[in-house]
């Protein structure tokens, strides 16, 4: 891709902005709010991963949240004293791999369930795909819960603690650090780190788009059935799709994992599914940007609720007449039925599907 002056320019006013931004916050809003962004960045992955799923290939996948959890488990069970308490004879001290040993082992993991979710259900397609990988979300959760007897894998509901923190070039990331007599705090830290893991996402994602592959989830999306005809293997370029999602979605889980420093099924509900899935299509499903900004949007704003919502009724009634989360879930609905009727394609949507929906408003009004 080439860059003129103009876009070279706003590139570079673009990283400069998100360089000094865990800095601004922290200065304006507190240091409560620099992790608010790390998880938005955090979610930003999972939304590109599942945007594959979804968004290029046409798989409505309500389970995603389950590989997050498969690479959040990885990193639990590779970076922590646990297994000491399963298998004290073969690691008495537990296993203690290395952040990026285990970061592409659990996107390998995670994308083998990703196939395993895909291989049974190539010819399930809309609703009965969907309460498919809805079941398969909530099995893995529910053995997460329950896989603490008789051998103490996953520890059950209490879920695992005192996992490593991340460490680049052994410096690890879990305290401040002075950097070129700058003092960053751990926030700072993991918000770098987890920049640079977006920023590869993003270009993974574009590369994928427009390629041979891309174009062949997108024609899938649009009629299996005429791809196939065209000599396109549906059957494969399907559970590479799961595949793909899933790697992405086992990476972003390890990073939560080392950030976090606990696991806990929890974390991984289906809430959490239906979370990521509207960040897909409320930014607009098949467009990088789109699924930028609906991660953005969706994972700060409730926290502004949250923080806003308490006050303000004080101030006018004195009292807290709604609980901040049902105001946030009644907002989120009415959010979402707006989007529906009037932005049905999302805030920014793909050209493809803007054409697509411009051609169908033009049929019914002939």
């Amino acid at each position: 891709m080439k860059f003129n002056s103009k876009s070279k320019s706003l590139l570079a006013a673009l990283a400069i902005a998100l360089l000094l931004l865990p800095f601004v916050t922290e200065a304006l809003l507190g240091r409560g709010w620099v992790r608010i962004v790390d998880f938005a960045m955090l979610y930003i992955m999972l939304a590109l991963g599942l945007n594959i799923v979804v968004g290029l290939a046409g798989l409505l996948d309500l389970g995603y949240i389950a590989f997050f959890a498969v690479g959040a488990y990885c990193y639990a069970l590779t970076g922590s004293p646990h297994l000491a308490l399963a298998f004290p004879m073969a690691f008495p001290d537990g296993v203690h791999l290395s952040f990026w040993i285990v970061l592409p082992l659990a996107a390998l993991v995670a994308g083998g369930f990703g196939v395993l979710l895909g291989a049974p259900t190539l010819r399930l397609r809309g609703d009965y795909l969907a309460i498919v990988t809805l079941g398969f979300g909530e099995i893995i959760r529910i053995f997460l819960n329950n896989l603490n007897a008789p051998i103490n894998l996953t520890n059950g509901p209490q879920g695992i603690g005192r996992i490593d923190p991340v460490s680049v070039a052994s410096v690890p990331l879990n305290i401040t650090q002075n950097i070129f007599g700058i003092a960053l705090p751990s926030v700072h830290l993991y918000f770098y780190l987890f920049l640079a893991c977006t920023v590869l996402v993003i270009l993974v994602s574009q590369r994928l788009e427009r390629s041979r592959i891309g174009r062949a989830w997108m024609a899938i999306r649009e009629d299996e059935i005429a791809a196939g005809a065209m000599g396109i293997n549906t059957r494969n370029l399907k559970l590479l799709a799961f595949a793909m999602g899933a790697m992405f979605g086992g990476a972003s889980g390890a990073l939560f994992a080392g950030f976090q420093g606990f696991v806990s099924p929890e974390s991984f509900s289906l809430m959490e599914s239906i979370m990521v899935l509207c960040m897909v299509v409320l930014g607009g499903m098949g467009n990088i940007a789109g699924v930028i900004l609906g991660g953005v949007l969706l994972a700060v704003l409730p926290e502004v609720l949250r923080h806003g919502v308490v006050p303000l009724q004080q101030a006018l009634f004195g009292k807290t007449v709604v609980d901040p989360e049902s105001l946030r879930m009644l907002l989120f609905g009415g959010a979402l039925i707006v989007m529906m009727l009037y932005r049905p394609a999302g805030l920014l949507p793909s050209r493809v599907r803007r054409r697509e929906l411009d051609t169908d408003e033009a049929a019914e009004k002939v």
